[in-house]
């Protein structure tokens, strides 16, 4: 396939046969794959500039190194793996803390780019020897706990710096959201979270003309008033340039607050390789570790001009799902859109203007949610966590991460939070399954069911080694 640039004409073009797909390498009429390409964008839009904002970068440039690394990816996996490499939200908690110790975006981008390059590097270790060393290194149990530790320790986040901002809007906010997250179907219930921050938006400036300014807490820590919705920035931004970039800045304790977000990229990635395999019903075990490496170094091309780290997104996945329609031509259109997205500094400015409550109703349930993905992993490979080889070094990771728990080693060095738990997590597990007696590591039900079991009574309790 090349670069996996070219594609043949599927059928007449216009639409697929009942129960047929479009393969990653046909395409439909240039009209229709650009139509595609425009749904891929607005499937990718909400997160990919939430993400941004929330980390305080330029959600200009954030969208158009999306597309610039959908093109790296696309062309380094040659086509066979049709994905768009969106804004990831891993990075977010990361950003909160590098910026609490008093850090600027260039070492929160710093910091990310020091995890690109790792997940650049574990991408073809992965090529040389195998999908297997990932399990290996990390079994479900403690990618779910990283994932988990990684969203949960986002919590204070929205309690103590969106939500005060206009708590009534935060709660608005959040019910629609989560209204929208349930009631809604197909493509509309993929972009829930974007179509409650619209909500939360137009909310604000009703607020505004009807109430007038509120008195809270916006960005300090002293309540001043101050509108809900300050569109000043959109008026004075041009309609046409390029956005602002900035070069990373390098330091030893935010690098390691972020490297633990390498295992949630890998974990993240080699699910979604997987479900597009499955989808496409190509075996793409081959392209696994360079997808893993393609992701980490877009990632590294991105937070090199300022920009935010990037990831595949099953948001486009699931579009994919609905459509049937896998072709990498959409994806080519959805980078190109990305990228003309990228050149309007008033987009930018629109996004920029998203009021606090509004991110506090967001984040409630969009943090809760990264959270509880890691459980999620846990459910789907049947992690026993009666088996005190794998409870207690996640019990013990997790409430370091959420609780903010450390350890200073010196007056210029800390470790703690999510590079903490994350430490633990893995470390501890493997040591202890090195100490364990043989019986714990075939993971039975070694806790009292009468606190742990949850099954109804005869259902089956089956389980899978780490090694599964």
């Amino acid at each position: 396939m090349g670069l996996g640039v070219r594609w043949t004409l599927h059928g007449d073009g216009r639409t697929p046969a009942p129960g047929a797909v479009v393969r990653p390498d046909e395409r439909l009429s240039w009209p229709r794959t650009a139509g595609l390409g425009a749904q891929h964008v607005v499937a990718m839009f909400g997160a990919s500039f939430v993400s941004p904002v929330l980390m305080g970068l330029d959600p200009n440039l954030a969208i158009m190194m999306s597309g610039v690394a959908t093109i790296l990816f696309l062309l380094a996996t040659r086509g066979r793996v049709p994905s768009y490499l969106g804004c990831s939200l891993s990075f977010v908690g990361v950003a909160a803390i590098i910026r609490a110790q008093g850090g600027d975006s260039a070492a929160v981008t710093g910091a990310i780019f020091v995890v690109g390059g790792a997940l650049l590097l574990s991408g073809l270790v992965v090529h040389r020897f195998g999908a297997r060393i990932i399990h290996a290194a990390m079994p479900p149990v403690v990618t779910g706990a990283v994932v988990m530790l990684i969203g949960f320790n986002l919590a204070p986040v929205t309690a103590r710096t969106y939500w005060p901002q206009d708590q009534w809007t935060a709660l608005a906010t959040m019910l629609v959201t989560g209204l929208a997250v349930v009631c809604l179907r197909g493509f509309w219930s993929r972009i829930a979270i974007f179509l409650g921050l619209l909500f939360g938006y137009a909310l604000s400036w009703v607020l505004d003309r009807v109430l007038g300014k509120i008195h809270s807490v916006n960005g300090g820590t002293e309540a001043v008033d101050h509108w809900r919705l300050d569109l000043s920035g959109v008026g004075r931004a041009d309609w046409i340039g390029l956005p602002s970039l900035h070069g990373p800045g390098f330091g030893w304790s935010a690098a390691l607050v972020a490297l633990p977000v390498v295992i949630a990229l890998i974990a993240e990635n080699a699910g979604h390789v997987k479900a597009v395999g499955e989808m496409t019903g190509d075996r793409l075990d081959d392209q696994l570790g360079v997808a893993i490496a393609a992701d980490g170094a877009a990632t590294m091309l991105s937070t090199a001009v300022g920009g935010p780290a990037n990831t595949t997104y099953s948001e486009n996945i699931g579009v994919m799902a609905a459509t049937r329609v896998y072709s990498t031509a959409a994806y080519w259109a959805a980078a190109l859109f990305a990228l003309l997205f990228g050149v309007c500094p008033k987009f930018g400015a629109v996004v920029a203007a998203v009021p606090g409550g509004v991110l506090g109703g967001i984040t409630v349930i969009l943090y809760g949610m990264i959270g509880l993905l890691g459980a999620q992993i846990w459910v789907h490979n049947k992690v026993d966590l009666r088996n005190p080889l794998n409870l207690v070094p996640v019990a013990a990771g997790i409430i370091i991460g959420i609780g903010g728990v450390s350890l200073k080693f010196s007056s210029s060095f800390e470790l703690g939070g999510i590079a903490l738990g994350t430490v633990v997590v893995l470390s501890g597990y493997h040591v202890l399954r090195a100490l364990a007696p043989a019986h714990m590591k075939q993971q039975e039900p070694l806790l009292d069911e009468g606190t742990s079991s949850y099954d109804p009574v005869g259902e089956n309790r089956g389980t899978v080694t780490p090694s599964d």
